[in-house]
């Protein structure tokens, strides 16, 4: 990498099966809650960085320079200068050309316009949809951070939110870990009067506030950069939380804190089989469970402040 940087290469993939070997370690334990299996497969397989270069003569340059660094690497002075037990494996490079047309919008097409409750529809800003009566058209542009409202977990908070909001007269809604923006605001959308997004990631708080903007809910959706709820001093109607199992489980005793009385906790990204641990955790932190609807082999948990 420090290679490449000094060659102005700053963007770049990496796939290191060391990593995960790393992941299956959990060394924390709010590192994975599901794994594809793809993942395993080969995992004797040599680390791969690649980066991508314009088509020009500038760029062959570097790409040849770069080629040229890499060999030099391997050769004797180089050798001792990390030490004898340094193992570059292969440590070459190649090229491919590829045509670069629109490659990195093209998962854009598997996005369309999703009717995700019974009233909010969940439009990717780049289609266009025609609103039916009683719909509630949110447009959403994921840039960076997780949530289209096409995941499962995602579409459960969603209609939990509906649900439960539904007889609460200008609702307060505390959305933790809100991702891109896509839970807070269908909260607006849903008539909540207040609306307070919590999001570790500054990148992703920084696309969940362009997403609030562009529903135009920013003069009821907030969106601040903190972990879970630490620093957030606000009690709200209803909390929402698309989190993995690990972390509402964590949640859970600061969430009953931050609800009044009969508040309701909304909780997701629980796989089925960790469903009993987080709803005894729930239990524990002061809560009644209220209903867990599953929807493939994800399932959410609506729970009430006792």
């Amino acid at each position: 990498m420090p290679l490449l940087l000094a060659y102005g290469v700053s963007g770049v993939s990496v796939d290191d099966p060391a990593d995960v070997s790393d992941i299956m370690d959990k060394k924390h334990s709010y590192d994975w809650d599901f794994i594809d299996e793809s993942l395993m497969q080969h995992p004797d397989r040599e680390p791969v960085i690649t980066a991508w270069f314009d088509d020009t003569e500038e760029s062959r340059q570097t790409i040849q320079n770069i080629k040229i660094a890499l060999m030099k690497l391997k050769a004797e002075e180089q050798y001792l200068t990390f030490g004898p037990d340094a193992d570059f494996g292969r440590l070459y490079a190649e090229t491919e050309t590829v045509d670069d047309e629109d490659w990195k919008d093209n998962w854009k097409e598997f996005f369309k316009p999703t009717k995700v409750t019974e009233s909010i529809v969940v439009k990717p800003t780049w289609e266009m949809y025609d609103a039916k009566a009683g719909e509630r058209v949110l447009e959403i542009d994921p840039g960076t951070a997780f949530g289209t409202g096409t995941h499962e977990t995602t579409s459960l908070c969603m209609k939990l939110l509906e649900k439960y909001t539904a007889d609460l007269e200008n609702a307060r809604v505390i959305d933790v870990g809100c991702g891109s923006g896509i839970l807070s605001v269908a909260a607006s959308l849903l008539g909540c009067r207040y609306v307070l997004g919590t999001e570790l990631d500054p990148l992703a708080v920084e696309t969940a506030r362009e997403n609030v903007e562009l529903n135009g809910v920013s003069s009821n959706v907030k969106v601040l950069e903190a972990d879970l709820l630490k620093g957030i001093n606000y009690k709200a109607d209803v909390i929402v939380a698309n989190l993995m199992h690990d972390l509402v489980i964590r949640l859970a005793p600061d969430a009953c804190t931050h609800l009044d009385a009969g508040g309701i906790f909304i909780s997701s990204g629980i796989l089925l089989e960790k469903r009993d641990p987080v709803a005894a955790a729930v239990k524990a932190a002061g809560f009644e469970i209220l209903e867990i609807p599953e929807d493939g082999e994800w399932c959410a948990i609506a729970a009430k402040k006792l």
